[in-house]
């Protein structure tokens, strides 16, 4: 990100929603209370909700508001020490020992000093996390916690309790100041307790069609008004039958972008059908809209919001 001064964490429960609301994240008062009480007590916060609901959205928007550095570690399965804490550059250090070794130093506890100093040193996302000056920690995203199993689980409870790292070469390396932890997990496998102790918690869950309808109209500002009410309408409604991937906010803002650039102004049932794959990931829930369903909601959308009018 950018070089921002560093913004002091607001300091009230108001004064979070605002922080929010200036980088166009429409927060509901739950997630701006519990976000509040996290910087507050410099607790971790864990987020869990579906896919696309907004989790990794809000560690961004504060790294943003606050003006501090982001950084991000992407989980996924098989996950380990070398790449998500730190690992040596092996080319270098073999570089620096037949450097020495031509210039005849055999002084081999120089020679090792050289070989693992900071500088062979190459820093991963969770090092990099814990070495953020005092005032300006960075904002830490374990973004997808749910992807990696339980031994970097545990491995990561050890982090969060102490914000340090041992590094058997340099030894132990210790936050200036913990950051800003957001966790996020899609629920597709249980957190051990012992990790969610640790932090605050709380549920994203998909918006109500006035939120979500106020998060499409700040992100697609250009958008028609009323294509805008009738694509939040729309997924208000999918959102309530039973589809493989139901679509989130994300999904919300593509579709209506993307009918944008198609210079809509309202839905159609051949616009919809031909742009169901913005919307949808999944070719039986597509094929499921396409053969009437799609249709039928359509008309459902239509006819309450010419009643609303």
């Amino acid at each position: 990100m950018s070089a921002r001064t560093p913004r002091n964490a607001p300091q009230t429960i108001d004064e979070t929603l605002e922080l929010l609301a200036e980088a166009d994240y429409v927060a509901d008062r739950s997630l701006a209370t519990v976000l509040f009480l996290s910087l507050k007590m410099k607790r971790p916060l864990f987020l869990e909700g579906e896919a696309g609901v907004g989790k990794t959205e809000i560690a961004k928007v504060l790294a943003s508001a606050l003006g501090r550095r982001l950084i991000r570690l992407q989980c996924y399965e098989g996950l380990d020490v070398s790449s998500a804490v730190y690992e040596w550059n092996y080319a270098a250090q073999m570089i620096e020992i037949r450097m020495e070794e031509a210039a005849g130093v055999d002084d081999r506890e120089a020679m090792e000093r050289n070989v693992f100093s900071e500088r062979h040193l190459i820093r991963r996302p969770v090092m990099e996390a814990l070495t953020g000056e005092a005032g300006a920690a960075p904002v830490f995203l374990i973004d997808e916690l749910d992807r990696t199993d339980e031994a970097f689980e545990a491995f990561l409870l050890e982090i969060l309790s102490d914000y340090q790292v041992s590094v058997p070469e340099l030894g132990t390396i210790r936050a200036a100041e913990p950051p800003i932890v957001i966790i996020t997990t899609n629920r597709t496998r249980e957190i051990h307790d012992a990790l969610k102790r640790r932090c605050l918690y709380h549920w994203v869950d998909y918006p109500d069609a006035e939120r979500e309808l106020e998060i499409v109209r700040r992100r697609v500002p250009e958008a028609n008004q009323r294509l805008s009410r009738e694509v939040v309408s729309y997924i208000q409604k999918l959102r309530e039958i039973d589809l493989f991937k139901v679509p989130g906010v994300a999904e919300s803002i593509d579709w209506a972008s993307a009918l944008t650039e198609l210079d809509k102004i309202a839905l159609d049932p051949e616009t919809v059908s031909d742009t169901l794959g913005v919307l949808l990931k999944y070719q039986d829930d597509i094929a499921r809209l396409q053969e009437g369903e799609g249709a039928k909601i359509l008309e459902e959308v239509k006819a309450e919001l010419s009643t609303a009018d």
